[in-house]
């Protein structure tokens, strides 16, 4: 497969990075910062399941907990298809840096690509909002 056009999305959180991965790598909050998965994630064996709203059910596979920062997780639809993602958290100063990696898939037109991104824009603000508040 040839290499997919990506963007990385970053915000700059004004919290030491371990108590970000902390908060951001458990499934439990992500309702709380991801809109996507606004209605929950449930713990099905290793992976956690949700509804993604217009694209249906979705099953979430996680990364093992690590020291590096990475969140990185396997979405898969209902389809059977599949969609890596890149998430990590890494120092920046006192603070940390949370970034994601967005692939744009062969069938994303310009437009759904830039909708995505702004999502997740979204969603890591919403991040930085919560525990730059706690």
């Amino acid at each position: 497969m040839t290499p997919m056009p990506a963007r990385i999305i970053h915000t700059t959180i004004d919290r030491p990075w371990r108590d970000v991965y902390a908060f951001a790598s458990q499934p439990e909050n992500m309702p709380r910062w991801a809109a996507g998965l606004a209605s929950g994630l449930s713990r099905e064996g290793e992976d956690w399941i949700g509804d993604g709203g217009p694209i249906g059910k979705i099953r979430v596979r996680f990364t093992p907990r690590n020291d590096l920062g990475v969140i990185d997780h396997t979405v898969t639809l209902d389809t059977g298809r599949s969609f890596e993602n890149a998430l990590r958290v890494v120092p920046n100063g006192d603070g940390a840096e949370i970034m994601f990696t967005l692939l744009r898939q062969p069938d994303t037109d310009d437009q759904a690509f830039e909708v995505d991104a702004a999502a997740i824009q979204t969603d890591l603000s919403t991040l930085k909002h919560i525990l730059e508040q706690s």
